[in-house]
């Protein structure tokens, strides 16, 4: 039986299976990996971008189906599928657009020389290793970049995206990248590191826990491969002052419900000043109260089910044993339902840095509050984490808010929003998030060979 299964997480029933790769047909995906890099590297880099942006057009020819896809498999409310199915196709426009400049020769003062130029080449098939939370717009930032580059891939997504992996496969095929410059495998994690194990293929990009990252990053080391790593996040989000509280709390609350709170960027902790502490907590518990919770499918829906009951229920754990903990429920905590892996929007506060809470990742629609005497204190807090993806900073005294953020300890710091991402901002963190940059030039240079040639007189 395979292990890729779309179990509706609205319903919790099993729609599809799909074959899994077989050990013998190992060696077989690497030979194919490698002939299409021996040819696709060739093609011109104005071939490879057209292709790209083929792609980015039947992605929006298609919206309505892939939005529906992966509502079945994750239970992303259909709003946000539809979003980030456009978010997908706008990375694939951008590295069009812009990729083919980016990897121009460029020309360096010679030193001594007759010339001095740094080519940027591709440096052969690659592995990507992706989570479910964002089926689509987790793919294009890693398959965009490197297919325009020249690499080629071997593609594993998660168990539960079996049916959105094999569209994604199907649109960039249809676009014009060659069957075999982009396959989807249907592997194990055994396999994935028997493959990383082999000669051929050159680095891997894995977003996931940091437990995948770590088995990932070890197996590549070991051999003397690449690897980029988008990990967990426990972001924050200090506020420093509001002249209007009720907006405040309604963005906040929207940024932390967003994907059913099931984001490694999401603000997972609030940080908030003693004189508006009580204000925000109030009004963030009114904002979690009257989401609607339900059929993701429903447009009107603003959280769904989790991607799956386990997903739930280990969710539903670390909400527990915080109380347990002493942590203060102020919302929530609780299933809904008999079927489904639904659970109410929560809010805790008085967290202390002994509970499990403080210093791990909730990955659901948990809002964590606190509150700081000061911006020292805040940014001490901020900062009392292992992780380091993003943080942001909320004034009206944008210039205060910019001089907090600086001391953040993070891959991305927002001033007055969230973790926003665009096909041409660098996405990543530091600490326990990871390492590696995705989208816009930092993506493309990432496995790149970035190699130097001289020529001097005889």
């Amino acid at each position: 039986m395979s292990n890729y299964v779309t179990t509706n997480p609205a319903t919790g029933k099993t729609e599809r299976e799909f074959e899994a790769l077989a050990d013998s047909e190992i060696s077989t995906l690497i030979d194919r990996t490698a002939a299409a890099f021996a040819k696709w590297r060739l093609v011109a880099p104005t071939e490879r971008a057209a292709a790209l942006r083929r792609a980015a057009d039947l992605y929006e020819k298609r919206a309505d189906e892939l939005a529906e896809v992966i509502t079945t498999e994750m239970g992303k409310p259909i709003k946000e599928s539809r979003g980030e199915v456009q978010l997908a196709a706008d990375i694939y426009r951008w590295y069009a657009d812009h990729g083919p400049a980016l990897l121009e020769t460029e020309t360096l003062d010679p030193q001594g020389a007759e010339e001095s130029i740094v080519q940027r080449r591709p440096i052969g098939p690659l592995i990507g290793v992706m989570p479910w939370n964002y089926p689509y717009y987790q793919v294009a930032r890693f398959a965009a970049p490197n297919l325009l580059a020249g690499n080629t891939i071997i593609l594993k997504h998660a168990a539960i995206c079996g049916a959105s992996s094999a569209l994604m496969a199907e649109i960039l095929h249809d676009a014009g990248v060659p069957d075999d410059a982009y396959i989807n495998a249907y592997a194990s994690n055994d396999q994935i590191a028997t493959l990383l194990e082999d000669p051929t293929i050159q680095g891997v990009s894995l977003t996931g826990s940091e437990r995948a990252g770590a088995a990932v990053a070890e197996v590549a080391s070991r051999n003397l491969k690449k690897s980029v790593l988008e990990l967990g996040g426990s972001d924050p989000f200090i506020l420093l002052d509001s002249g209007d509280m009720a907006r405040t709390a309604k963005i906040a609350a929207s940024a932390r419900l967003s994907n059913t709170g099931q984001a490694c960027n999401s603000p997972k902790r609030f940080i908030v000043l003693e004189h508006l502490y009580d204000d925000f907590v109030a009004q963030l518990v009114a904002e979690f109260e009257k989401a609607t919770v339900g059929d993701p499918s429903d447009p009107a829906v603003k959280v769904g089910p989790l991607s799956s009951v386990k997903a739930r229920d280990d969710v539903l754990e670390q909400i527990q044993t915080a109380v347990k903990q002493g942590a203060r429920l102020r919302t929530g905590g609780n299933t809904i339902g008999s079927e489904g892996a639904y659970l109410q929007p929560t809010v805790l506060t008085d967290i202390t840095p002994e509970m499990d809470a403080y210093s791990e990742e909730i990955f659901g629609p948990v809002g964590m509050v606190y509150k700081v005497a000061n911006t020292d204190e805040a940014v001490t807090l901020a900062n009392d984490v292992g992780f380091g993806l993003s943080g942001s900073v909320w004034s009206d005294d944008t210039s205060a808010a910019a001089e907090v953020a600086d001391r953040l300890e993070v891959g991305m710091a927002y001033i007055n929003e969230h973790g926003t991402t665009m096909p041409g901002l660098p996405f990543g963190g530091v600490k326990r998030s990871g390492y590696g940059r995705e989208l816009g030039r930092w993506g493309l240079g990432e496995f790149i060979n970035t190699r130097l040639r001289r020529t001097s007189a005889k």
